[in-house]
């Protein structure tokens, strides 16, 4: 019989934690989300999981029980959906670094007890990728998000240290029913206001939530799995292959032109060039590895999420 764990999850109540909360309790794991709302603010839990009370970005009293559990997933960071000030980068910054120095801190003491702390990355860590095919392998970039990865990753990598396997998820577009990417996209694509952005040929690395959720549950068995994992499908697409695929599901072809680079620049500032390069990822380690995708190909998911 698998072993039944118990799960720590930071950023728990958001829109990828909430599914994989949803995931992990149907595999009979007991889910602890460590959340800063008050009572009166949380959301109901599935069973099998419940709330620790605490701020993952402050020292405090819930960093004694970190070590109680076996997993630790840490999603914790302000959305980086917004347009890029100082106060929004620092902010961006400081909820992710800090959160992620104080699960290291409370690991320190878990002696063994903690098998995996598994810390959220991003395929901005590469950067512009242009036309390169990106592996676990492939340099990091030179940009905003690419620093800010390889600084949250070197920070959680230290929980090396105490003997703790880290697997360093670097996802890429999460698309999913009730949130993310797709909760923005879908009502301008029923209205007819679809588009490409910029050129519509940047690359586009994406994940279906279920897959993401089968990959933790996946690699929870892989005790000789360390290091950066990319959760993309195998198969990225272009922005306009993704903006003619989500009208396809939704029955609304795409016939508005893209939206012009210097329109998202101008609105979107940098976070606006972030969108108009874009990545091809693959996800090599999974595939060697034999993880079955359920979802790689994105027309599929796309009417699978949509219907």
């Amino acid at each position: 019989m698998e072993e039944k764990m118990r799960i720590l999850i930071t950023g728990g109540t958001g829109f990828v934690g909430s599914g994989l909360t949803q995931a992990f309790t149907r595999e009979g794991h007991h889910v602890t989300v460590l959340t800063r709302g008050g009572t009166g603010e949380k959301r109901s839990l599935p069973m099998g999981a419940s709330y620790l009370q605490g701020d993952p970005k402050q020292e405090g009293k819930w960093q004694d029980a970190v070590p109680g559990h076996e997993v630790v997933v840490n999603l914790a960071g302000s959305s980086i959906f917004r347009r890029w000030t100082d106060d929004a980068k620092k902010s961006i910054r400081e909820s992710r670094i800090s959160t992620t120095r104080n699960l290291v801190q409370a690991l320190s003491g878990s002696k063994g007890k903690t098998k995996v702390l598994f810390n959220t990355s991003a395929v901005g860590y590469y950067g512009a990728g242009n036309e390169e095919e990106l592996t676990e392998e492939s340099s990091p970039g030179d940009d905003f998000l690419a620093g800010l990865a390889r600084e949250w990753e070197s920070v959680a990598s230290e929980a090396g240290a105490f003997g703790e396997r880290v697997v360093l998820t670097r996802f890429g577009i999460v698309l999913g029913k009730d949130g993310g990417a797709l909760k923005q996209m879908v009502p301008w694509f029923r209205r007819g206001l679809g588009s490409p952005l910029g050129s519509g040929k940047q690359w586009f690395s994406w994940i279906h939530e279920e897959d993401l959720a089968g990959i933790y549950l996946f690699l929870f068995g892989k005790e000789d799995v360390s290091g950066p994992v990319n959760c993309t499908s195998p198969n990225p697409v272009r922005n306009k292959e993704l903006t003619a695929a989500l009208g396809k599901a939704l029955g609304r072809p795409i016939f508005l032109p893209a939206v012009p680079a210097s329109v998202l620049k101008f609105v979107l500032g940098e976070f606006g060039s972030v969108l108009l390069t874009g990545q091809k990822v693959v996800p090599k380690k999974l595939q060697e590895l034999g993880f079955q995708f359920l979802h790689p190909d994105v027309e599929e998911a796309l009417r699978d999420l949509t219907s």
